[in-house]
């Protein structure tokens, strides 16, 4: 009896690998990473042992198939609503042809794990930093959107001051003080993990209209199942934890210093989420600057 539910099982996980690969957000996925294979760019885990108690922790990351030292690296570092591929997949082409592109998975997000039980932003910004040690980089520009951003500015802060040249801060409330940070999570008249962390369909379908300068036209519900499913159903109570800590306490560092590196804070000219009044309004001596469009690069 027992050897017969063990088979079963077996049955519904070999059924449940046949439906994924037919997945049309599986393909689109697949299509994204040979997009980054035919840049150049080739996938890597770095292992890490993270803190004085070792815990294990793994950095996927994309990069250059051959680093070219003459020229600048840069490091892209996502946002909350996707990974490194769905985020910069239309970026990539561009900036290979100036830069030595590394992009990194978040913890919790894409391929990247970790058994700490550390959620904050400089947990985050040591494990990229130490991954970027890892493969030999001594100096490096970072652009961080979103929560990236918050990754970003620590990294430049005490993380890894020495090696970060220069940082681009995205569509980032990085330097909200934590009034503001309230008042934006209360301006939305829900729970925010709803839509940073969608279970639902018109969950996902508001986050992408929220954070896209040209969002899909067509967002059939199908569709956006697959997707949840696939990117935000693993590791969900982990991105959860993380939200919360970054609501909390922001950067991890109250007053917020200005990085000693070249700074630009970035954002869209029709930003719903963040604008310059919470970008720039909390501290002086941060260079800023608005561009047409919204939050996410598209």
């Amino acid at each position: 009896m027992i050897a017969s539910g063990i088979s079963f099982a077996r049955l519904l996980c070999h059924l449940r690998r046949l439906l994924h690969c037919l997945s049309i957000v599986y393909f689109h996925d697949l299509f994204i990473s040979l997009f980054f294979i035919y840049n150049h760019l080739i996938p890597r885990t770095i292992h890490l042992s993270i803190g004085p108690t070792a815990h294990l922790t793994s950095i996927h990351i994309w990069t250059p198939l051959l680093h070219r030292r003459s020229k600048p690296t840069l490091v892209l570092i996502h946002g909350f609503g996707g990974d490194a591929k769905w985020q910069w997949h239309n970026q990539i082409r561009t900036l290979s042809r100036s830069f030595n592109l590394y992009i990194p998975d978040l913890i919790f997000f894409g391929n990247s794990r970790s058994n700490s039980p550390n959620r904050s932003v400089h947990f985050q910004a040591k494990c990229i930093a130490q991954a970027m040690k890892h493969l030999g980089l001594e100096r490096y520009n970072i652009v961080g959107i979103s929560y990236g951003g918050f990754v970003a500015y620590r990294m430049g802060l005490d993380v890894a001051t020495k090696e970060v040249e220069k940082i681009v801060v995205l569509t980032s409330g990085v330097c909200a003080s934590d009034g503001r940070r309230r008042e934006l999570v209360q301006r939305e008249g829900r729970d925010v993990r709803e839509i940073l962390c969608p279970l639902r369909p018109e969950d996902l379908r508001l986050l992408v209209l929220r954070t896209m300068h040209r969002p899909p036209v067509w967002m059939p519900d199908f569709y956006l199942r697959d997707f949840i499913e696939m990117k935000y159903m693993d590791q969900r109570k982990e991105r959860v934890e993380l939200l919360d800590e970054l609501l909390s306490n922001g950067a991890g560092v109250n007053p917020l210093p200005v990085l000693s590196q070249e700074t630009l804070l970035l954002w869209g000219d029709q930003d719903k989420a963040f604008g310059e009044k919470v970008e720039a309004g909390d501290n002086k001596g941060w260079r800023t600057c608005t561009a047409v469009g919204e939050g996410a690069p598209s």
